[in-house]
């Protein structure tokens, strides 16, 4: 399919209603208002077309950029352009994608790394689910993923509001991916507690982190026919004397879509 065969199946997809609702997902480029599902059937048509990518990314329109994200050859990228396109990425939507098709490369690690130190909000956010999927495909080390776990629940009330919520989709991450730092990110999810993100005009809410990992690892046990693993049990409240010797800690700053699905509206 060519460029404007593709424009024209769009826009014949489109529906104002589902155009709506991405604009209450914060949506700001124009769109027709193509489903998901009609996005996928057209993936599964043209499979991967990095020059088609590039083209539909460049026409500006949301569903043409979602839809280039998913057909675009991840490796391909230089880290030039491949940033070029995250600072085009002005709502949480079209972030997460360009998250998902950064996830998939193979220095995903080191992107996300970068980019969760960029100060935009959306850039931010979108290193810190890379990073997520860095941890699901069992990529991410232990240490770094330790390190990680130290920064989010340090840092996460007094960030951004959308990097509020990668933060916390890391945190779950982790702690659902990574066994053997199962134990630490409980107890960081029990320091830290609720995580405030305003999701604007939507219904979609910010996930619990302890249930959420209790959650993975009950699915994972039982598409593996064993019993759910006692690390999935809520951290323990610290003692009495455990908390006399501990410092106090600093005060956070109050605050407000993984997970996201990466591409699509959390």
């Amino acid at each position: 399919m060519d460029l404007d065969t593709v424009l024209s199946t769009l826009r014949e997809k489109g529906k104002p209603n589902t155009a709506k609702i991405y604009a209450r997902h914060g949506v700001k480029d124009p769109t027709f208002g193509v489903s998901y599902g009609d996005l996928e059937k057209l993936v599964k048509t043209i499979k991967q077309n990095h020059v088609l990518a590039l083209a539909l990314w460049a026409t500006g329109n949301h569903d043409a950029r979602i839809l280039a994200t998913k057909i675009a050859d991840p490796e391909a990228f230089s880290h030039d352009e491949l940033d070029a396109w995250l600072a085009v990425a002005l709502d949480y939507v079209i972030e997460g994608a360009v998250a998902t098709l950064a996830a998939r490369r193979k220095d995903a690690l080191a992107i996300g790394l970068r980019w969760i130190d960029l100060p935009g909000e959306f850039a931010s956010t979108a290193g810190w689910f890379v990073l997520s999927g860095v941890a699901a495909r069992g990529e991410l080390p232990e240490k770094e993923a330790a390190r990680l776990l130290k920064r989010i629940e340090k840092k996460i009330h007094g960030s951004q509001n959308r990097t509020r919520y990668g933060m916390n989709n890391a945190l779950i991450s982790i702690g659902g991916y990574i066994e053997p730092l199962r134990a630490q990110a409980l107890e960081a999810a029990r320091v830290i507690g609720k995580v405030e993100v305003d999701h604007g005009e939507t219904n979609c809410k910010t996930p619990d982190a302890t249930e959420y990992i209790a959650k993975m690892v009950a699915h994972a046990a039982k598409r593996a026919g064993g019993a759910k693993p006692a690390a999935t049990k809520k951290a323990e409240k610290p003692t009495a004397a455990a908390k006399a010797t501990k410092a106090a800690p600093a005060k956070k700053a109050a605050a407000k879509k993984a997970p996201a699905k990466k591409a699509k509206a959390s």
